[in-house]
């Protein structure tokens, strides 16, 4: 039987400072356009807080999932479709065949 190594190159996921690339970097361009946008030292540190507090937020969610904001975009799109709680009619003792 022939073996194929799998290269954990293949299936890392993508992430950028422990966190999914794609929220990194937004929260990067807002914390840049709040602190350039407002020209002062206070609109600064506070661009500078808000990215380093997004930082943290998002490595914790990415050591829970590292795919969190997918699921959470997927769960959004299909709430209509699937409910989180039961519908009327099904029967109250359990699951039955």
């Amino acid at each position: 039987m022939r073996t194929v190594p799998i290269r954990q190159s293949l299936h890392r996921h993508n992430l950028v400072f422990g966190a999914e690339r794609e929220i990194v970097m937004f929260s990067a361009l807002i914390a840049l356009l709040v602190g350039i946008g407002g020209m002062t030292l206070i609109s600064g540190i506070s661009a500078s807080l808000f990215w380093l507090g997004s930082i943290f937020i998002l490595r914790l969610m990415a050591k829970s999932d590292p795919q969190m904001s997918q699921v959470w975009m997927r769960h959004l799109k299909q709430q209509d479709l699937y409910p989180a709680r039961s519908p009327r009619w099904r029967s109250q003792g359990g699951f039955r065949c």
